[in-house]
């Protein structure tokens, strides 16, 4: 396959395949992000796709272009959400039988609108931590069960129908200079790549990934793909183990240049898009616009797409973003704190040591006897990350023996 001229690709046919199925999405321009980086920066919603997210894209453009001999024992996936309610979606529309699998570990809302999407044409299969566990008990079934596979990323058609993300974006932004993409499996940024290659090569396109799985990053240092086998699982619709070869040769050849976003910044930029813009994201869907501030040199005054890649965020998870945001910021703290032993110790750590306006968000002893004497689990909520420094050091002026747990990520991760 000749990467830099993929004329393997039809993005005519994907179109009208795709068409009366999908949403054609806004590509709207924020105002607040564009006077903040000096540029002039939009964002394409495909968190409001009709499953909320891009996936739909490949997932029908796939199916539809199977023959009909391919879809008798009906189809089989294997995903960490949004490819399952693509897929689920196209079962229902085309009528065909599908069976999903999906992580153990995946936000009950996205099950259930794999099951709302689907209906009586799908069944769920939990299994796993990981989509990458997943996937393996799915290619298995689809081999016993001679169904069909659909791969979520690393497939010609999937690729294809991705392609009709960027295809409108440059309908609707011919004067395009930059665009950002998430990258998990590689699917998306292969699609993007593949499109703007036959119409404007000169666009510049910005892979980025989640910090703690960083498959893209880690084939580009190998030479081709690579499994990673401890990742973090948060951003779960781009936490994925191993990237495609297809998706890898796209990404080696075309990307501009690759970026990794911490998490707790994701999280961080799933608030402001919350806060600022009533945009709903789900940690997948706010990494192009959380790498803005990686890129900025890069983009003053240039025409930029922040692809919104979905949207598929339960609210039970709100909470541990807030906390995820709030560490990464610098304004969470966590201590183990041994009070000295003397009457009013603790009156004396809430009056003294803490400041005017730091808040105490967590407080229990660890040892269930010796309470009075023995140490404490502390969390302390800043309002300024500048404040951290002198709050130390009134704990120690006071006598009172620390273990910052920010600093200890087993322990931190143990305790806290």
């Amino acid at each position: 396959m000749n990467i830099t001229t993929p004329n393997t690709l039809d993005f005519n046919s994907a179109t009208q395949r795709l068409k009366g199925v999908v949403k054609r999405t806004p590509l709207e321009f924020n105002a607040g992000l564009s006077a903040h980086y000096q540029a002039n920066i939009y964002l394409k919603r495909e968190d409001l796709q009709i499953v909320r997210s891009y996936k739909l894209r490949g997932a029908y453009n796939k199916i539809s272009s199977l023959p009909p001999e391919a879809l008798t024992n009906g189809v089989v996936c294997a995903s960490a959400g949004n490819h399952a309610q693509g897929v689920a979606y196209s079962c229902k529309k085309l009528g065909i039988k599908g069976v999903i699998f999906m992580p153990e570990i995946t936000p009950k809302q996205k099950i259930k609108q794999v099951n709302m999407f689907g209906g009586d044409n799908i069944e769920i299969i939990l299994v796993g931590d990981t989509f990458d566990d997943c996937l393996k008990e799915a290619l298995v079934y689809a081999e016993e069960k001679a169904s069909t596979f659909i791969p979520p990323f690393d497939d010609d058609k999937v690729i294809e129908g991705q392609a009709t993300v960027a295809m409108e974006i440059f309908e609707d932004l011919p004067e395009l200079d930059a665009i950002i993409v998430p990258v998990g499996g590689g699917g998306l940024a292969s699609g993007v790549i593949a499109y703007l290659q036959t119409v404007k090569p000169s666009v510049k396109i910005f892979g980025v990934e989640p910090m703690g799985a960083p498959s893209l990053s880690e084939a580009l240092k190998n030479g081709g793909p690579i499994t990673v086998e401890n990742i973090e699982r948060f951003v779960d619709g781009a936490a994925v183990k191993r990237m495609g070869w297809i998706t890898y040769q796209y990404c080696k050849e075309l990307l501009s240049s690759t970026y990794l976003i911490p998490e707790g910044q994701i999280c961080t930029t799933i608030l402001k898009l919350y806060n600022e813009d009533a945009i709903v994201v789900e940690p997948a869907g706010a990494l192009s616009v959380a790498a803005l501030e990686q890129v900025k040199d890069q983009i003053v005054g240039k025409n930029v797409v922040c692809v919104i890649s979905g949207g598929n965020n339960d609210i039970e998870r709100m909470q541990e973003i807030k906390e995820k945001s709030l560490l990464f910021e610098g304004l969470k703290h966590y201590f183990i704190v041994r009070f000295p032993q003397r009457p009013g110790a603790l009156k004396l750590f809430v009056n003294e040591v803490l400041g005017p306006h730091d808040d105490i968000t967590r407080f229990e002893f660890i040892k269930k006897t010796n309470k009075e004497n023995g140490p404490a689990l502390v969390g302390i909520e800043l309002t300024n990350k500048d404040d951290y420094a002198s709050l130390v050091q009134r704990m120690k002026d006071f006598k009172f023996e620390i273990i910052e747990l920010n600093q200890d990520q087993t322990l931190f991760e143990y305790l806290v």
